[in-house]
């Protein structure tokens, strides 16, 4: 959610090879992974969260859960021509309502196939707010971009008792990909959505521990589908060192313009697998639909843009601009869609059609 600087990922090429993470299962071959990348095409799509909601949490618990909307929405991505979702689980959700979670998780799958996209889900998140609670979620604060968002575990483990909470992230994570370790509608899982954290108070090179965990309960439950952890910050030296040699798939993000996503890109195809962006697009970063979009279709790399429709995380903000006096910027930052399914702009969905249909 922050935007990737290129030149540390020359550098990671001279040493990602250089040391083997034991676990129960290898990591795929590369010849396994572009043979499961075929089987797929050219995956387009958002990271999704219903317009209802301002966190997973809000999106996934029972009281909140938005299958109505969910639909309208996933159809309005389906007449674009997208045919992938990335959306964020959280362990609060299954702490609480195990069972009543995974059938949320099957019904938006349903729903999502339904619409013939299939989908991303991502468990750990060290993004935005550190702290969150179960039941009624906080309103959006005026013009701030995702002012409700929930990291996941965030504090729980990174100022608290790791004997605690650690067991209880283990057993939520092999749960549900046991559950849907074959489903598939599920294109891949995302272990570890940004490790080491964006804003104010980051976690850096402490998240790494987490991460390699969350890699090993993976290869312990050998789901079909592949597991990966994009990389995206120059600065985590060993979190991107581990990301790109444990992953399945590659996955990054950047929300830089053309000739700086490009150079990333020329540098990761040397590692021989897939590629999936699973962010991008920030319009006052120069990272647009009509730049970016047609390069990704040419490099067959999955492209997945931050946000379907505007809501309640307000993510038509931009990052470190809050307008809480504006009810909408002039530009909008990210997001495809107003809330009653009208583009924000014509043009860009013309564009985006010409690539998908």
């Amino acid at each position: 959610m922050k935007k990737i600087l290129l030149s540390f990922f020359i550098g990671i090429m001279l040493i990602a090879c250089s040391q083997k993470t034991v676990s129960v299962r290898e990591v795929w071959t590369k010849e396994q992974a572009n043979e499961w990348y075929q089987q797929w095409g050219w995956l387009r799509g958002c990271d999704f969260i219903p317009s209802t909601a301002i966190n997973q949490l809000e999106m996934w618990q029972a009281d909140t859960f938005d299958p109505v909307t969910i639909d309208r929405e996933l159809g309005w991505a389906e007449d674009i021509g997208m045919n992938c979702m990335r959306v964020y689980l959280h362990h609060l959700v299954w702490e609480t309502d195990k069972e009543g979670f995974k059938k949320r998780i099957n019904e938006y799958l349903t729903i999502a196939d339904k619409h013939h996209i299939s989908t991303i889900f991502v468990f750990l998140d060290d993004c935005w707010n550190p702290t969150y609670q179960a039941g009624k979620q906080p309103e959006p604060q005026p013009g701030v971009h995702n002012s409700g968002w929930a990291r996941d575990p965030g504090d729980l483990y990174y100022k608290g008792d790791t004997a605690v909470i650690l067991p209880v992230l283990e057993n939520y994570v092999k749960d549900i990909l046991t559950t849907f370790k074959d489903d598939k509608r599920i294109v891949l899982w995302d272990l570890y959505n940004e490790p080491g954290g964006s804003g104010g108070y980051r976690y850096g090179e402490r998240s790494l521990p987490l991460l390699q965990k969350i890699f090993t309960w993976g290869r312990t439950v050998n789901p079909s589908q592949p597991l990966s952890a994009g990389v995206w910050d120059m600065s985590l030296t060993n979190l991107n060192k581990f990301q790109l040699e444990n992953s399945d798939v590659i996955t990054y993000h950047t929300y830089e313009g053309l000739d700086s996503h490009q150079q990333l890109i020329d540098t990761l195809k040397q590692y021989g697998r897939p590629m999936i962006c699973t962010e991008y697009m920030a319009r006052t970063q120069n990272s647009t639909f009509q730049d970016i979009m047609p390069m990704l279709k040419k490099e067959n790399i999955g492209a997945i843009n931050w946000g379907l429709v505007a809501g309640k995380t307000n993510t038509i903000f931009a990052w470190d601009t809050p307008l809480p006096d504006v009810a909408e910027p002039s530009l909008w930052f990210h997001d495809i869609f107003r809330s009653d399914g009208t583009p924000y702009s014509t043009e860009e969905v013309e564009c985006i059609r010409s690539l998908t249909k």
